[in-house]
């Protein structure tokens, strides 16, 4: 490709089907919004029930919306996922592995293997499961795009949550390993590892005072990230824009990295 025939078009989504798995709450909304405004139509699986404000936000960009309530940790259930996408949007070109847990502990003592194992099945082993069960439709099309959403836990230590470091730190190996595995069918697969966002799940901590103000002064921003910070680099690693980056991992995080 010459430098001549890149245009503005290479972002665009149109006419793509995305599964974004937990994309019905959190950051998981900007994701798949941001996807929508790029064109494209979202199939968002989730254990958590569907309340229609991400089914809004899509919909609102023109674009389809289709939720399945689906536990991605039960056996069979990634290829239910994957199969049902396809049959209900015509294929299946982009895969967000979003959903995640955290279960903290302050007592190391007592983090033992029940929350262990529930950690690692979600966060990391669906995660795998996803991506095997989009790959025979990416590979037949000789083209994909996966995304994992990693977190600054993927490249620092987690106090209270040894399993949620682990499982990002492991989210970052399966984007390198995979990307290995399937850029000669031109897929490519990379990750976004967000900073402090706020969200409902953040709120207590942006009212603790003395927290908060310790998380800003590590980040060079000065400021909690908004969702929609994310939808910029989520379009951009979905698109065709994006087809000689593979094996990365795209941090947004006001800078927090840096310091």
């Amino acid at each position: 490709m010459e430098m001549s025939d890149f245009n503005m078009n290479f972002f665009s989504l149109a006419g793509k089907n995305a599964i974004v798995t937990g994309g019905n709450g959190g950051l998981g909304q900007a994701f798949c919004t941001a996807l929508a405004k790029a064109g494209a139509n979202v199939f968002v699986p989730s254990i958590v029930d569907d309340d229609g404000s991400t089914r809004k936000l899509v919909e609102d960009c023109g674009t389809k919306y289709q939720f399945m309530l689906a536990d991605i940790t039960a056996e069979g259930e990634c290829k239910h996922i994957v199969d049902e996408c396809a049959r209900a949007l015509g294929g299946v070109d982009i895969l967000i592995n979003c959903a995640g847990i955290s279960i903290n502990e302050r007592d190391v003592t007592k983090f033992g293997r029940a929350q262990w194992d529930k950690m690692v099945s979600v966060n990391f082993t669906a995660a795998f499961e996803m991506i095997h069960e989009v790959c025979p439709h990416m590979i037949a099309q000789q083209s994909g795009k996966i995304i994992n959403i990693a977190s600054l836990f993927s490249f620092l230590g987690g106090q209270w949550s040894p399993a949620y470091a682990a499982t990002k730190h492991g989210i970052v190996g399966l984007t390198k390993s995979m990307c290995d595995e399937l850029g000669q069918f031109n897929i490519q697969v990379n990750a976004i590892a967000p900073g402090y966002f706020a969200t409902p799940l953040t709120e207590m901590t942006r009212k603790d005072e003395n927290r908060n103000a310790q998380i800003l002064a590590h980040i060079p921003s000065n400021r909690w990230g908004w969702t929609a910070d994310l939808m910029g680099a989520t379009v951009f690693l979905a698109s065709q824009a994006s087809d000689y980056i593979n094996g990365t991992v795209l941090t947004v995080d006001g800078g927090y990295m840096m310091r």
